[in-house]
């Protein structure tokens, strides 16, 4: 039972604004987690110091997760922006 697509897919006019977005993000967090593998490699026992209670790979991990989820809000909303103003 082949029901086809539920929308008509048309051209994404703002498909080029949403990659040049998408990979200055991901340029971004690959710096940020850069950072994490840098200080692990170079500098294990830096890992270990206290921040906020907890140790610095602990607090780092947490905010490289907090950080993704952010990024994601932010794309989908200037996505969504992008899309409504550029696909009239």
């Amino acid at each position: 039972m082949g029901h086809g697509p539920a929308v008509k897919l048309g051209k994404d006019n703002a498909s080029s604004y949403k990659t040049r977005l998408g990979i200055w993000m991901f340029i971004a967090y690959t710096l940020v987690y850069a950072g994490f593998v840098v200080i692990n490699a170079t500098r294990p026992h830096l890992m270990e110091e206290i921040v906020f209670g907890q140790t610095l790979a602990v607090v780092y991990g947490f905010g490289l997760l907090g950080l993704a989820l952010v990024l994601a809000v932010i794309y989908n909303s200037l996505c969504n922006a992008a899309e409504a103003r550029l696909n009239k």
